[in-house]
């Protein structure tokens, strides 16, 4: 069986156990596919970076593919209707990342709640005793006296919320399937929106929560709560943020991940955000997935995908209805 990894070398060859017996390996790295090159290797399974764009110019013309597997959990940039129609499963890695995503979130919220850039910016400027000051002044508030909303429950919601327990925040949680067995409280969107001091989203992207967050939405939120992206960056219209910032609307935003990605030079964030509003963001590189345990169990979910075809079954986690 012939698998092309559209996927970094390195990281592959230093997290992956061995390939099995009978496994053709075709690498061709995670840059930009080059189409023609893709279909050349008439591949049964093609592995692929989370956010690369695999279309209907290379799935049509591949009439040996069984699988498109994504290293990570996201699949929004494979064409999920034409592999459908080719028969083709698509599958991700859900859940392989929930605990490192969970404690991401935790850490951009801790980072905002206590303006750690700000404060450690003056302690490296000299300026230790006027943070120590301010504070006197203005206390810190504390994670446990907080409502937290989760968007979304899945195991990376469920993750978060097992952390955000321990520091006692009063937890709230909307999501297509209600969950009573976990013990949080279910709200209506609005109203999630409307009463937590922190919005935190845990949902994939879909046609129906693509800009989710936008200007009508952040008019929802109670003032001055703050918002945490560590999902996909196409849930939330960076203007419509920068603006509710600008506003008093939003207090503070912290994200893992922008759209589109890479983030260049003209997204809103790097153009729109005065400065004096930059220590209420924390922006980390869309990072949070990237641990070793996440890529370990990442191959080993691909590689016992890849013996379920082998032999003649359907793999596990596939996101394409097939």
């Amino acid at each position: 069986m012939k698998i092309a990894l559209l996927i970094n070398r390195e990281n592959f060859e230093t997290y992956s156990s061995p390939a099995p017996e009978g496994l053709e390996l075709i690498h061709m790295g995670n840059g930009e596919p080059d189409a023609k090159k893709v279909i050349a290797t008439d591949a049964d399974v093609l592995v692929v970076d989370a956010i690369m764009k695999v279309g209907p110019d290379i799935i049509e013309h591949m009439p040996n593919l069984k699988m498109i597997h994504s290293q990570g959990v996201a699949y929004n940039g494979i064409d999920l209707k034409s592999a459908a129609n080719a028969g083709v499963y698509v599958c991700n890695n859900a859940g392989v990342n929930a605990q490192a995503v969970a404690e991401q979130a935790v850490l951009l919220i801790l980072a905002l709640l206590r303006n750690f850039r700000l404060f450690e910016d003056m302690t490296y400027s000299g300026r230790q005793m006027e943070a120590k000051t301010a504070c006197f002044k203005n206390g810190l508030p504390e994670l446990g006296s907080m409502r937290v909303g989760l968007v979304g429950l899945g195991a990376i919601g469920t993750a978060a919320a097992e952390r955000l327990k321990a520091f006692g925040c009063r937890l709230c949680y909307f999501s297509r399937t209600k969950k009573p067995e976990l013990g949080i409280e279910y709200m209506p969107l609005d109203a999630l929106y409307a009463e937590s001091d922190i919005v935190s989203l845990h949902v994939p992207v879909t046609p129906e929560t693509e800009n989710m967050v936008n200007n009508e939405t952040l008019e929802k939120f109670k003032r001055g709560a703050m918002l945490i992206n560590t999902a996909r960056g196409e849930l939330v219209d960076s203007g419509a943020v920068v603006r509710a910032l600008k506003s008093g609307r939003l207090g503070s935003f912290g994200a893992d991940t922008l759209a589109p990605e890479p983030v260049l030079p003209d997204n809103p964030f790097l153009t729109a955000l005065p400065e004096e509003l930059r220590d209420r963001v924390a922006l980390s590189p869309h990072v949070a997935g990237i641990t070793a345990g996440c890529f370990i169990r990442a191959y080993e979910n691909v590689f016992k995908n890849i013996a379920a075809l082998e032999r003649g079954e359907r793999p596990v986690c596939v996101v394409n209805g097939i």
